[in-house]
Order: structure tokens, then C-alpha cells, then sequence
């Protein structure tokens, strides 16, 4: 299991530019999200949100977006790996 800190939401967030998202943090009173604007897939985190959350969403947008492992670098893909098995529910309960 992943321990979640700052350094786990930057690791993310290298995966996801290696992909060609921009993700930035933005206040306002909404829920994480992402959408392609003019081309560019765009990632917006509510700065206010906690930790884990922030870790949470980008984990889910990563998972529903279709990557490449090959394309990332040995560690991103290690992680990218590492949090995509722990994402699919287990086939064994």
C-alpha cells in the first residue's frame, strides 16, 4: 500500500505531464475534474481539497486515461503499474 504525501502527488503528477496533461490547482468551490480545451487535456485539482483527495482524483483520471507505459520513464512506469493494480478491484475478493 502506498503511503500518501507530497511526494506521491508530484510522482503523479510527472506520470500525468509525461502523458501531456497540464494539471494545475485552482480555489473555487468545485470538484476535481479534467477536460481537452482547444487540444490541451487539462487537469483542475480544488487546491482546498485535502491530500488525499487530490492524490484520489488524479489517481482516477490517470486510470481512465489511456497511457502508454512504454512511453514513461522506468520509475513513472514502475508507479504507473504499481498504482493501476492497486486501482483494479482484486479477482479474488
Amino acid at each position: 500500500m502506498l503511503k500518501y504525501n507530497t511526494t506521491l502527488l508530484k510522482k503523479i503528477e510527472e506520470i500525468l505531464r509525461a502523458t501531456g496533461y497540464t494539471v494545475r490547482y485552482e480555489k473555487g468551490n468545485f470538484n476535481n475534474g479534467c477536460c481537452v480545451l482547444e487540444q490541451k487535456k487539462v487537469i483542475v485539482i480544488n487546491k482546498f481539497h485535502s491530500l488525499e483527495s487530490k492524490i484520489n482524483s488524479l489517481i482516477e483520471i490517470l486510470s481512465e486515461s489511456e497511457v502508454n507505459p512504454e512511453m514513461l520513464e522506468e520509475d513513472e512506469r514502475k508507479l504507473y503499474l504499481l498504482l493501476m493494480s492497486e486501482k483494479s478491484p482484486s479477482l479474488f475478493g
